[in-house]
Parts: C-alpha cells; structure tokens; sequence
C-alpha cells in the first residue's frame, strides 16, 4: 500500500528546491542509510503533463524531459518537522539540489519566466530498515501530504489598490519595540515577471532580507517586494530596448506609496530601494525619477545603459546614498555600458557617498555546491545578487573597504544608517 511523504523546501543561492522529503513509518527507527530509499521526481505543469525544460540556466533551447533520480546525501530518523531524532517516527532524506542537481528545483521557466513546478515524488525502500516492531520491507511513498519552507515564513502576497495594480509579497517586522521602521523595496529581475508575487521573492534568495541577521540591522524592517506582469525594462514595445524607460514606473511608484500609506509605521525618511538585472534598471529609473523619496538605493547587476542617463539626472542623485553590485565577468548585462560610466560620472561630479562592489566573478562560498570537478561553483557572471543577498559586500571599487566611523560595514549595514 502506497503512502504519502512531506516536502521541505529551502530558498538557496540558486532559488528554491526540495533539500529535505520526511517519511512517516509504521514504527520507531533508530538508524538508517542514505541507500534505504531511491527518490525518483516527476516536475509537471499546471495540466499535470510532464515538463520539458531546458538543461541549464543558459542553454535554453536545449530541453530535456523533467524527471528522474535524484542522489540522498543523508537519511536519519526523525520526527515529523524531519529534525534529527536518536530514534523516531519518521525518515527524513536529504536531497542532493543546487546547479547540478535542477531535478530537486521548485521552480523553472518553461514560456520565459519563471514559475513553481508541480513535483511528484515516487519514494521507494531499496534497503534493509528494522524498526522497533522488526523487519520493513517493500514501503512506497507517492503522494503528498505537505510542504513547508521555513526561510518564507511571515511572507504574505498581495495587490496594490491602485489604477494599476501589481501583485507583491511583503513581509512586516517582528518587533515589539515601538516607533517606526524603515521599509526595503526589492525589485526582481527578468525571470520572476509573471502573476505570482512568491517568484518575486523566492526566485532568489530575498527571503535573506527577513532574516534575523539582516533585521537586526535595521532594529526591523518592512520589506515590500512587487512584481511586474512582463519585465521593468518594457517601455511598451514588449522588447528589452535601449530608451531607459519602462511602462510600469507610474504602477510601481503608486505600488510603493500605497503600501507605505497603510502601513503607517513605516519611517519616511528610511525608505530604501535595490534590486537585480531588470530590477536594478528599475531601481536607477525610480531613483533617478524621485530622487527626494528614497533614502539610498542598491542597484546589483544594474541594466541601465549610461547614454540614457543626462547631465542632469546625474547632478540630481550625486548628493543621494547609492551602492552598486556589478560582476565584470557579466554576460548578460555588459558593466561598461551600464554600472562602470555611470559609476565614473557620478564620482567625477563630487559623490561622496556612492560605492560600488565589483566582483572579478560570482563562486559559491555558503552553499558547498561543486562543479563536475569538484571545485567551488563558479556561477554565471551575471548573478551578482547572491553575494549581496549573503550579505558578502564590503568592498568599493578601489578594492579598499567601505567604512562608517573608521568601521567596516557591509552594504546592506551601510543601507541601514542611511537617512534622508
């Protein structure tokens, strides 16, 4: 008789996957191995048909079909939340996922943006497993009885009241102490368009922000992450295009001040606004644009090209607080047309508080994913959000660190001093 398992689902450095499957038992167990069970996933669409998707991040007309084996790296008992039990009521298998392992990953982009993937789990006993009423043999698990993924937990998703809504996920802090708090907005990339807000933050790892590190730094904070139908970049043409303009600025912008408006706590002078690839095109457009709103801003992998940026728009933010994330290794979005001149310009107008963080390249140093040789994964160059949702920049373009006081700061610890 088939049973049914519960899903764990963490948000990493390369988005959201299944890292952990608990498998109630039929009695206690006070030791298995990672060769008891084989885990076998099928990742279908909103039809339940079987996905074809691309191989990796950057060969996307090369698909495959979506299913197969995926390796255990570790099984133990456990209870029922799969915490480590000296003897327990369940097994919890902990999955092989990162780069290598995409069969484990919650989301894909089958139309161009991405989405969550329906994963059916077949879970089969390979191996021996003696219980404490004797000899399992023959258990197999194929449905669902739940998930849960912790590092979302206090996110909520909603839509902005407003000519033109945009869907957003946002989280409240947790504090009890009184007096207003400072809100970070984070504006996606390309991929997490779409009609569902948990992209806009699971996508990547924007949960970090609400972390309990993070929101330290700020003694708590709002965070507020909206979401576009298609891309920030869209003047309108439906293409990535050269003009600096996007549809959705008067949207987002009525997003961002009817969300402080019933939020009242939120302090006005502490309003701070980042985001990556599209989102740092559209962080850069909003600032440029209400330069006087935002207390700083931290565009990562920024894609507004230099040429469309004036004279004036530069005088009008060189005074602000702004601290830019670029890798030089970019593929996708080419730093000296973008980050670098406007960098350069900024500086050469007296900017005394703008930085800039500029990777040589983007390697794994928190997760313990490889390459096929065993070495640190070295990511695509493009992917400078994941050292700053790490919170791993330190560093200005000298390559001398970023000081308040005569102290070292990170930049989202820089962020939160920042006051208009």
């Amino acid at each position: 008789m088939s049973k049914g398992y519960y899903t764990h689902t963490r948000v990493t450095d390369f988005g959201p996957y299944v890292t952990k499957i608990v498998l109630p038992l039929p009695a206690p167990v006070r030791a298995v191995c990672p060769e008891s069970f084989s885990v076998y996933v099928r990742r279908l669409d909103e039809r339940g048909e079987l996905l074809l998707l691309p191989k990796s991040w950057m060969a996307v007309d090369d698909k495959e079909e979506s299913r197969g084996y995926i390796p255990v790296k570790k099984a133990y008992p456990s209870d029922l939340s799969g915490e480590p039990m000296e003897s327990g009521d369940c097994v919890a298998l902990e999955l092989a996922y990162g780069p290598l392992h995409q069969l484990a990953s919650r989301i894909s982009a089958p139309k161009g943006l991405n989405v969550f993937v329906n994963m059916r789990f077949t879970i089969t006993q390979t191996g021996p497993l003696e219980t404490s009423e004797g000899a399992v043999t023959g258990l197999v698990y194929d449905y669902p009885l739940g998930e849960s993924c912790p590092c979302s937990k206090g996110w909520i998703n909603d839509t902005s009241r407003t000519a033109e809504p945009l869907n957003y996920g946002y989280y409240l802090p947790q504090t009890v102490e009184p007096g207003p708090r400072p809100l970070i907005i984070w504006l996606h990339g390309a991929g997490e368009g779409g009609v569902d807000p948990s992209v806009a933050y699971m996508g990547n790892k924007v949960v970090a922000l609400s972390s309990p590190k993070i929101q330290a730094y700020f003694g708590g904070a709002y965070v507020l992450a909206p979401q576009t139908p298609t891309f920030w970049m869209n003047d309108g043409s439906g293409e990535y295009g050269r003009t600096g303009k996007s549809m959705y600025s008067k949207a987002l912008m009525d997003c961002i001040e009817d969300f402080v408006s019933r939020n009242e706590n939120i302090d006005r002078d502490r309003i701070y606004i980042g985001g990556d690839s599209n989102g740092g095109f559209m962080t850069m457009r909003m600032f440029l644009d209400h330069p006087d709103y935002f207390a700083a801003a931290f565009p990562v992998c920024e894609a507004l090209y230099d040429e469309t940026i004036t004279d004036e728009d530069i005088a009008g933010i060189k005074d602000k607080a702004l601290w830019f994330t670029h890798a030089k290794n970019d593929p996708v979005v080419k730093p000296s047309e973008t980050v670098e001149p406007t960098y350069k310009r900024l500086i050469a107008a007296g900017a005394k508080n703008v930085h800039f963080t500029y990777w040589d390249n983007i390697k794994d140093i928190h997760e313990g994913f490889k390459d096929q040789e065993g070495n640190p994964f070295e990511y695509i160059g493009h992917f400078a959000w994941i050292p700053l949702l790490n919170d791993d920049c330190t560093l200005d373009y000298d390559g001398r660190p970023v000081t308040i006081d005569g102290e070292p700061v990170t930049l989202l610890q820089w962020l939160s001093r920042q006051k208009k």
